[in-house]
C-alpha cells in the first residue's frame, strides 16, 4: 500500500475552516476511481493501492459548494514514504486583499514600480491599479514574486528589470506588464535555458505582437512564468542599454494545451488569463515541487 496525506487550505494560504464537506476524488494511473466521497476535514491521510508501475501516478480533486474546485495530476506515490498533496480552493467569485501590499511594502519588494516617477506619482498610480484594476493588480504581484523564485546564474529576473510601463496599451494587464530591463537578462535566461530551466518559444511575435525572443519557465506543470522581449523597443535608464520586456504567465506548460484550453477559449470569450486562477495553480505547484512557498503580497478572500 501507498499512503498519501491531502491537506486542503484557502485562498489566505492557510488551512481551510473545518468542518465543511470537501468532496474528494481520487483516481489511479489504470483510471480506476479509489475514492470518491465527501469529508469534514481539510487534513486526510489515505491508504492507497501500490502498483509499482505507472499505474501510482494518481489524479486527485477536491470540490466545495461554492468553491471552484481544485486538483493536481500526476501525484506520484510510493510504498517507501508518504506523499503530502496540498491543494487550495478559493471562491467562485474571488476578492482580493492588498493589506500586505499596500505602496511601502510593494516599493520594496520591486524598486521598479517606483522607478522614474517622484514617490507621491508612484503611490499614486499604485493606488489608482489598486482601486480600478484589482486584477492587474494581483497579476503585477503574482508575477513579481514568482520571478523572485527564477534563480538565473547570477540574480534572478527581477534584478535586471529596471522601470515599469504605465503608459497606454503598456500599463499593466490583468495577465502581464511590460517593462524596461537591462538587456544582459536575454543572455542569463539563455544560460537558463540552456542548463534546462526554460524553453525557448518559437515565432514569438504571433502570440506578443512585436516580440523578438521568448522563453518559458520549465519547472512546473502549470503557472510557469514567459519572459518575453521586443528587442526592437530600447531606452537608456542610468547609463543602462535596455530594451522592452513583457512577463506573463500561463496555466499550462504544455504549448499545445496553452493554445486549446487557455488562447482560443479566452478569444472565443474575449476574457483574459486570470491572476486568481494562476495564483492557485502556481501555489500548487510550488508546495507539490517542494520550494518555498509562493505568497504574493496579497491574498484572495
Amino acid at each position: 500500500m501507498s499512503k498519501l496525506r491531502l491537506r486542503i487550505f484557502d485562498g489566505t494560504r492557510q488551512p481551510f475552516a473545518s468542518p465543511a464537506q470537501f468532496l474528494v476524488r481520487i483516481v489511479d494511473g489504470n483510471q480506476k476511481q479509489q475514492v470518491w466521497k465527501n469529508y469534514p476535514q481539510n487534513d486526510l491521510t489515505f491508504e492507497l493501492p501500490f502498483f509499482n508501475n505507472f499505474g501510482d501516478n494518481y489524479s486527485v480533486l477536491v470540490s466545495l459548494g461554492g468553491y471552484k474546485q481544485a486538483g493536481f495530476v500526476p501525484v506520484k506515490l510510493s510504498d517507501a514514504y508518504l506523499t503530502t498533496l496540498d491543494i487550495m480552493l478559493i471562491s467562485n467569485d474571488p476578492s482580493f486583499n492588498f493589506a500586505d501590499g499596500l505602496w511601502p511594502a510593494a516599493k520594496a519588494a520591486y524598486p521598479f514600480l517606483a522607478a522614474g516617477a517622484d514617490d507621491a506619482t508612484g503611490e499614486q498610480r499604485y493606488g489608482d491599479l489598486m482601486e480600478q484594476k484589482p486584477k492587474s493588480l494581483a497579476c503585477l504581484l503574482n508575477l513579481g514574486e514568482a520571478m523572485s523564485q527564477i534563480s538565473l546564474s547570477q540574480g534572478t529576473p527581477l534584478d535586471y528589470i529596471k522601470q515599469l510601463r504605465w503608459d497606454g496599451q503598456y500599463a499593466p494587464a490583468q495577465d502581464r506588464f511590460f517593462g524596461w530591463c537591462d538587456v544582459a537578462l536575454i543572455d542569463q535566461v539563455k544560460v537558463a535555458a540552456a542548463a534546462g530551466k526554460f524553453a525557448v518559444e518559437c515565432d514569438p511575435g504571433l502570440l506578443h505582437p512585436g516580440a523578438t525572443s521568448s522563453w518559458k519557465q520549465v519547472q512546473f506543470g502549470e503557472a510557469n512564468v514567459q519572459l518575453t522581449f521586443h528587442e526592437n523597443d530600447k531606452m537608456t535608464i542610468d547609463g543602462v542599454d535596455c530594451v522592452m520586456i513583457e512577463p506573463d504567465m500561463d496555466y499550462y506548460k504544455d504549448p499545445a494545451a496553452h493554445i486549446l484550453l487557455e488562447v482560443l477559449p479566452n478569444a472565443l470569450t474575449h476574457t483574459l488569463t486570470e491572476p486568481a486562477e494562476v495564483y492557485v495553480l502556481r501555489w500548487i505547484a510550488g508546495q507539490t515541487a517542494g520550494i518555498p512557498e509562493f505568497d504574493p503580497l496579497y491574498t484572495i478572500r
